[in-house]
């Protein structure tokens, strides 16, 4: 075999695994940012994509939407009470040119941002919101970092406060609080009631005051009350309002004596 044959084999060669390497196939969740001699050059995927080796660099990146778990950071609310709270962050890179040249780990930067702004936001809040208004923090919390993650390309899309724990002295001092709550609002419908149930009485003898037919009958249903006790002995209250009516006929009926004579 002559020697320029040989050359032309193993130039050959050499082409087809330059070609090889060059051969990547992209998954449909991701993308990959191609620079030629260090300028970026395009973002190539899904499917089939050439990368010449030597000549050109790709950094592969991934749409889908990845999940970050904040780590518990020290926050001193409003009220000066130290808690510890954690979050999770949803997010999704929607420019992969941006995520890899705007930021050297955006992962990481998204991170580090997340920890500061959970710090930010809740320390500008007493312990009472943070416990009560968590719906209201995470929407808060989620339009900060879409802004600041905007120019890397990035799409914040839920943010979520997962846990806020308290030391052991804060958690009793919360539960006499919300003992004494609890006693408070007894003791309000409480009195309530009384003062209802006092009205209603009251209304009621204005009423048995005005109608001495009400009374009557009010009269009468105590004794149907009072007969169906188990008892030896009953005795009938004979009140004097009904008494004087019925003495006054008696002393002004035909043929008898009037009262007194």
């Amino acid at each position: 075999m002559s020697t320029v044959m040989m050359f032309l084999i193993g130039l050959l060669g050499l082409l087809l695994m330059v070609l090889i390497a060059s051969i990547r196939v992209l998954r449909e969740y991701e993308r990959a940012v191609v620079f030629t001699l260090g300028r970026f050059t395009s973002v190539k995927g899904p499917g089939l994509a050439i990368v010449v080796p030597v000549i050109q660099s790709a950094e592969l990146v991934e749409l889908r939407t990845m999940v970050m778990d904040v780590p518990s950071q020290d926050v001193i609310s409003k009220d000066n009470v130290s808690v510890k709270v954690n979050a999770v962050v949803y997010f999704r890179v929607l420019d992969p040119e941006k995520a890899i040249i705007q930021v050297a780990d955006f992962f990481m930067a998204t991170s580090e941002l997340a920890q500061t702004t959970l710090r930010s936001v809740l320390g500008g809040n007493e312990l009472d919101e943070i416990l009560s208004e968590r719906e209201r923090f995470n929407g808060q919390l989620r339009a900060i970092l879409d802004e600041q993650t905007d120019a890397w390309g990035i799409k914040i899309s839920n943010v979520e406060l997962k846990h806020v724990d308290l030391n052991e002295n804060m958690v009793r001092a919360i539960a006499r609080q919300a003992e004494a709550e609890r006693e408070r609002r007894a003791k309000i419908i409480h009195a309530e009631g009384e003062m209802q149930a006092s009205e209603k009485l009251l209304a009621a003898a204005q009423t048995l005051d005005k109608n001495s037919k009400a009374l009557l009958l009010r009269y009468l249903q105590t004794l149907t009350e009072i007969a169906g006790e188990k008892s030896n002995t009953i005795v009938f209250p004979l009140p004097m309002d009904l008494l004087v009516p019925m003495m006054k006929r008696l002393d002004t009926r035909p043929g008898g004596d009037p009262a007194g004579e």
